[in-house]
């Protein structure tokens, strides 16, 4: 098993730039950490390919795959894309910024390639790709279609279906599908409740002399 962190020719790559604006998630500033069972890396091409049995942690995202091939720009932002074995498909999953009062939610996805930008902090699932979207451990809302592009920074995605043969019908190429589930409304405020005032209570008050008729 290999880990990227006890090697010293690729230290480089377990380095994010710093100094980034407080609205980006803070897992483009943790290290890439990847287990693999064989490493092949170029040191002029700035590029590092992982074979066999691959898992790529940074932060809260996670990647698995066949194969991965890492590589570091001249801004210092890592990209890799990952490869699934003949018949599977790669695997991602990354955490959502926190909503307070909420539950934790997290986003995965699956595709035969799965592409991660560190710039941008972005994934491009390719072929069979599904995204899932989970509130707790309840799944909330999932799309699949040819290719989803999700990015965590805007949380937008898109999906595109796969273009049918020149010639056929509509219905020879795939389509978009999705589940979205209702968001749950936001709590409405309790009815103001008027309390009726309280009766006035006569006021009694002593006296020291009696009425009587005078003869």
């Amino acid at each position: 098993m290999i880990r990227l962190l006890t090697l010293p020719l690729l230290a480089c790559l377990a380095c994010a730039p710093v100094g980034m604006a407080l609205a980006e998630k803070a897992d483009r500033q943790k290290p890439m950490n990847i287990e693999s069972d064989a490493l092949r890396h170029d040191e002029l091409q700035q590029t590092s390919v992982f074979t066999g049995r691959v898992v790529l942690t940074k932060g809260s995202i996670v990647l698995r795959g066949a194969r991965l091939e890492v590589r570091q720009g001249a801004d210092g932002y890592q990209s890799g894309v990952v490869t699934a074995e003949a018949g599977q498909r790669a695997f991602f999953r990354q955490k959502r910024d926190a909503v307070p009062g909420s539950p934790e939610e997290f986003v995965e996805g699956e595709g035969e390639v799965i592409e991660y930008n560190g710039h941008n902090d972005s994934v491009r699932l390719l072929r069979r790709a599904e995204l899932r979207r989970y509130r707790g451990n309840a799944l909330s809302d999932e799309v699949t279609g040819a290719v989803i592009v999700y990015n965590s920074l805007t949380d937008v995605f898109t999906v595109d279906s796969a273009k049918a043969p020149h010639g056929a019908g509509a219905a020879s190429g795939s389509r978009v599908r999705a589940v979205l589930a209702p968001k749950d409304p936001p709590a409405r405020p309790a009815p103001a409740t008027t309390t009726a005032p309280a009766p006035v209570q006569p006021v009694l008050r002593p006296s020291s002399t009696l009425d009587t008729d005078q003869p």
